[in-house]
């Protein structure tokens, strides 16, 4: 969806201001003198804000959307087809930092690079990094990838995808690179929670994907405990990062019917 209108929307509709909204009108009715609908309002929005910021609920929300494994050393030696290239997606930058003196990765994007030259080096594959402008004025998000991985972990990137705005144009174009280089099968590396539109966008275009997914938010179903019922910011943001997506998969197949 990116920025502009589309992200306000989602803001709005999506935790937690969607239910902080809801919320504010329950409690505008109730001054008004609507009591029964204010009330309902405001509890169906003080309960949807209870249950994102539950842990229990954020790991099965993240469970449901998230690929089965990682990509460990066992699952790569049983790989069928085997892949010709990694592509690592960009996750957004951190602008004018004082201590770098411009742009630089942020902490997804990095999370995603470090991986990428982990699952390059014990394979062998060249890289490709993809990701365009912030802005007219600012360095494509690739390079500042390229910058990174090649300057900090002294591992080479082959090609650049500068032109992308989004997941779906980070598939379009990294398709059109690859092809020309004879390339159908990748490994493509990015959030375990955003894998799942990745992968559907960049099988669109014709490659072969195997997940490379990084940073999983879900885990393996445990021993409930009182914890799990107490509500915690990093749940609300994993919740907030699950509806992002969903959100993405349905715009992506409104916009881009093919999908």
């Amino acid at each position: 969806m990116g920025l502009g209108i589309g992200g306000f929307l989602e803001q709005l509709i999506g935790p937690p201001g969607g239910f902080i909204f809801l919320i504010l009108i329950g409690l505008l009715l109730i001054y008004r003198q609507r009591r029964r609908m204010g009330l309902y309002l405001a509890g169906a929005g003080l309960l949807l804000l209870y249950l994102t910021s539950l842990p229990l609920v954020a790991n099965a929300m993240a469970s449901w959307l998230e690929p089965d494994t990682a990509l460990t050393e066992t699952v790569l030696s049983m790989t069928g087809k085997q892949p010709q290239a990694i592509v690592i997606l960009g996750a957004g930058r951190r602008t004018r930092t004082p201590e770098y003196s411009g742009d630089t990765l942020n902490a997804f994007a990095l999370e995603r690079a470090r991986y990428g030259v982990w699952l390059a080096r014990r394979t062998l594959l060249p890289v490709l990094v993809s990701g365009g402008l912030a802005k007219q004025d600012s360095q494509p998000e690739a390079l500042l990838m390229k910058q990174v991985i090649e300057g900090e972990y002294a591992l080479p990137v082959r090609w650049l995808e500068v032109q992308s705005r989004n997941t779906f144009e980070n598939a379009r174009y990294s398709a059109e690179i690859l092809k020309k280089a004879g390339i159908d099968t990748i490994y493509l590396v990015t959030h375990a929670l955003h894998m799942k539109r990745s992968r559907q966008a960049f099988e669109e275009f014709g490659l072969h994907v195997i997940p490379a997914p990084t940073v999983f938010e879900g885990g393996e179903m445990r021993d409930v405990s009182l914890r799990d019922f107490l509500p915690s910011a990093k749940a609300l943001y994993i919740n907030a990062h699950v509806f992002h997506e969903w959100v993405g998969i349905v715009w992506y197949r409104l916009r881009y019917v093919a999908l």
